[in-house]
């Protein structure tokens, strides 16, 4: 029989939980007894350190051929609000990143029904040339997916130029809900849940880093979280290529999925936060983003099994758009206090988690 003592045991004797463990965590409003597990797991796996980076998004367009229903970003070409960057204005927001400190540029944006893929090849060029200590961090599998679409390529040879071209890791958007059904109701036009781990099994067998992405929050069930989680911890267990794995909340203000639907509580944030770190016991780490969460979430979560809160990011604007209340940035000042004030030890990190100072 199930129960949270026997889940504990098995936790702390370093054992893997079931899917239906995770379930039954996920159903338990012990909330407490949970957050005290995933600490314990947390603790052993990175000590007290909290792990930031200082970085800067930059989304060269809005314009995009797919219209999720939860997205509030997107836009269609002629749409007020919509944009597309030129090449020399990326170039200068990462020269001033780079000139401010940042190590990493976090580039992801829509599917641009006009520009071609030798575009993104030029960008990534375009940095490295003009920046060239940012680590860049760019596009999502769905992104990939649509390279290879409109270049004739294959996903292969599309990773193999971006390469090439500058591409050092990747980011774990486009995951939402891996679960089929739940993509069909919020995002039937982006690629399947099987076709974004295929691409992220490809990155990983290029050597190329990813972090791995939920959206939670809306129209799944907790059932789909945790089959979601499940996909992720396999493709680990296979491949060993994720980095973090950043359960995103959903926000509904601007988002046409919000028709009785609220967005998450604080006690489900810090619930999936956990449980995260407990299920996915071959992930080293377990993000915070805390452009979704606010700070005060984020900064609770560190007793929850969280080991890193991001970084400054600066300017972002998907999570903003669809209604994020949280700053724009965070100084790395501010970032070092919400850590600290957390009885951890702040760590300023490179994209690949190497420490760069403690503090």
């Amino acid at each position: 029989m199930t129960t949270l003592e026997t889940i504990s045991a098995q936790v702390r004797a370093g054992q893997r939980i079931t899917a239906d463990e995770a379930l039954f965590l996920f159903k338990s409003h012990d909330l407490l007894a949970i957050g005290e597990l995933a600490a314990l797991v947390n603790e052993r796996k990175n000590g007290k350190n909290v792990y930031f980076n200082v970085n800067r998004h930059i989304n060269p367009t809005n314009i995009c051929v797919n219209r999720c229903a939860f997205c509030a970003f997107s836009r269609t070409a002629g749409e007020d609000g919509a944009y597309t960057l030129a090449l020399d204005e990326i170039c200068r927001r990462a020269q001033v990143a780079e000139g401010e400190g940042a190590t990493e540029v976090h580039i992801v944006g829509g599917l641009h029904p006009d520009l071609a893929f030798e575009f993104y090849e030029e960008t990534l060029q375009a940095i490295r040339h003009t920046a060239p200590k940012l680590h860049i961090k760019a596009f999502t599998a769905v992104e990939i997916e649509y390279f290879s679409r409109i270049s004739g390529l294959t996903v292969g040879q599309v990773f193999e130029r971006l390469i090439t071209a500058g591409l050092g890791s990747m980011p774990g958007g486009g995951a939402e809900i891996l679960v089929e059904e739940v993509r069909m109701k919020i995002c039937p036009e982006k690629i399947s849940g099987a076709r974004w781990l295929e691409i992220i099994r490809h990155a990983h067998l290029t050597g190329l880093k990813t972090n791995a992405t939920m959206l939670y929050g809306h129209v799944e069930t907790v059932a789909d979280r945790v089959a979601h989680m499940e996909m992720l911890r396999n493709l680990q267990d296979e491949t060993g290529g994720f980095q973090a794995f950043i359960p995103l909340a959903f926000q509904p203000e601007n988002s046409d999925l919000k028709l009785d639907i609220k967005g998450t509580s604080g006690l489900d944030d810090l619930k999936t936060l956990a449980i995260g770190r407990i299920f996915l016991d071959n992930f080293d780490h377990i993000k915070a983003y805390w452009i979704m969460l606010g700070e005060k979430i984020a900064q609770v979560s560190l007793a929850f099994g969280v080991n890193d809160l991001d970084g400054t990011v600066v300017e972002e604007k998907i999570g903003h758009d669809a209604g994020a209340k949280s700053p724009q940035a965070l100084t790395i000042d501010g970032i070092i206090r919400l850590i600290k004030k957390g009885g951890k030890v702040p760590v300023e990190r490179d994209t690949l988690y190497h420490p760069i100072r403690s503090y």
